[in-house]
C-alpha cells in the first residue's frame, strides 16, 4: 500500500513538472541556436532589440540585417524558395499584407495576442502578422531655412518649396508609401495621382530610407522632409534645427508589423521573439534606443502620446497593402524612377 502511494505521488509530481514546463514564461523556455532577423526600423533600435533579446535568451544568437520595407519585401520574394530569414520585424503593415498575399509569411497564433489594443487594426485575421508599434506622418522643416513650416498637404506644392522637398522613394520606403497612399485617400485616386506628379516635381532628391530626409533636412540639404513624426523627434532630440508640424486636414499613420517567414529554418526561436516583442516591457524599450513609436499592447506606456493626438485619417491598410505593387509601379514608371536614390 505504501509503495502504491509513493508511485501515485511520484506520478502526480511528474505530471505537475510537465505542466509547469509547458506553461513556463518565454524567458524560461530552453531554445538554443541562431535567429535570423530581417529588421526594418533604424539600425540603433535593431541593435538594441538584439541585445535585449539575447539577455533574456542567452543561448540564442540573433543575426540581423537592416533593410527598408520595400527592400525587405523584394528580398523575401527573391528568397521564397530558400528563405534566409526567420522573422521580419518592423515596417508598415502594408508590406506585410502584400507579403501575406504572396504566401511569404507563416501564420502564428501567439499566446500574447490577447494583449493587442485594437485587434481589428493590429492583428491579421489569418494571423500572418501582428502590429508592434504605431507612428504618424509629419513634416520636418529646417528652422534656419526661412521657410514657413507646412500645415497642409497643399502647402508642399508652394513655389518656395520647388526643389526644397525631400522624401524617400515608395519603391524602397514604407514611410514614403504611407505618404503616397495617404494622398490617394485624401484626394481620391484621380486627383491624387495628379497631386503626386506635382509633389514629385518639388522633390530635391528621393532617398532610399524613410527616416533619412529628417537628417538631410536638418543638415540644410533641403527645407522640408516628409517623415514619420517619431523619426523627426529623434533628430530634434539629437540637436538638429527642425520643427515638427502635421497636415491639418489629416495625416496618414503606420502600424509597424511583425511576421514569421514561411520556411523559416529557426522557427522556434522566431516564435520566442514574436511572443517577447508583444510584452509590455519589450514595447517600452524603444526610447532607450531613440525610437519613440507608440506601443500596441495593453500595459505598455507610450513615451510621447501627443504624437498620436493629431488628425489621423481613416487609413485603409488593407486597400493600401493589396494595391502596393500596382501603386509603386505606377509611381516609378509614370512619375519618378527609382535610380540614384540618396542614401
Amino acid at each position: 500500500m505504501i509503495h502504491r502511494r509513493i508511485f501515485w505521488v511520484t506520478l502526480a509530481l511528474f505530471a505537475l513538472v510537465l505542466i509547469m514546463a509547458a506553461c513556463a514564461p518565454p524567458g524560461q523556455q530552453k531554445v538554443s541556436g541562431e535567429l535570423n532577423l530581417l529588421c526594418t526600423p533604424q539600425v540603433e533600435w535593431c541593435e538594441g532589440m538584439k541585445a535585449e533579446f539575447e539577455k533574456v535568451y542567452p543561448d540564442i544568437t540573433v543575426n540581423f540585417v537592416r533593410m527598408s520595407s520595400g527592400e525587405s519585401l523584394t528580398r523575401l520574394r527573391n528568397e521564397k524558395d530558400n528563405p534566409q530569414f526567420d522573422i521580419w520585424w518592423g515596417g508598415p503593415v502594408d508590406s506585410f499584407i502584400a507579403a501575406a498575399q504572396e504566401d511569404l509569411l507563416e501564420p502564428y497564433t501567439t499566446p500574447s495576442q490577447d494583449k493587442i489594443i485594437n485587434k481589428d487594426l493590429m492583428l491579421d485575421k489569418d494571423k500572418n502578422w501582428v502590429g508592434i508599434y504605431v507612428g504618424s506622418l509629419g513634416f520636418a522643416t529646417n528652422t534656419e531655412s526661412g521657410v514657413t513650416p507646412p500645415t497642409s498637404w497643399d502647402d508642399l506644392l508652394a513655389p518656395e518649396l520647388t526643389g526644397q522637398l525631400m522624401v524617400a522613394h515608395p519603391s524602397s520606403s514604407g514611410t514614403s508609401y504611407t505618404a503616397l497612399c495617404t494622398i490617394l485617400q485624401i484626394y481620391g485616386e484621380e486627383e491624387g495621382w495628379e497631386y503626386l506628379k506635382k509633389y514629385a516635381g518639388q522633390v530635391n532628391q528621393f532617398t532610399k530610407s524613410g527616416s533619412a530626409p529628417a537628417s538631410f533636412v536638418g543638415a540644410g540639404e533641403a527645407a522640408v522632409g516628409i517623415v514619420f513624426s517619431h523619426d523627426i523627434v529623434k533628430r530634434i532630440e539629437e540637436g538638429l534645427p527642425l520643427e515638427l508640424t502635421f497636415a491639418e486636414e489629416g495625416t496618414g499613420y503606420e502600424i509597424g508589423g511583425m511576421g514569421l517567414i514561411k520556411g523559416a529554418k529557426n522557427l522556434e526561436a522566431a516564435k520566442l521573439w514574436y511572443d517577447w516583442a508583444l510584452q509590455p516591457e519589450t514595447q517600452e524599450i524603444g526610447p532607450k534606443y531613440g525610437a519613440y513609436q507608440a506601443p500596441t499592447v495593453e500595459g505598455a506606456k507610450p513615451f510621447m502620446p501627443e504624437l498620436l493626438k493629431v488628425n489621423l485619417i481613416d487609413y485603409d491598410f488593407q486597400w493600401c497593402g493589396e494595391h502596393k505593387k500596382e501603386f509603386v509601379d505606377k509611381f516609378t514608371n509614370e512619375i519618378a524612377g527609382a535610380e540614384n536614390l540618396k542614401k
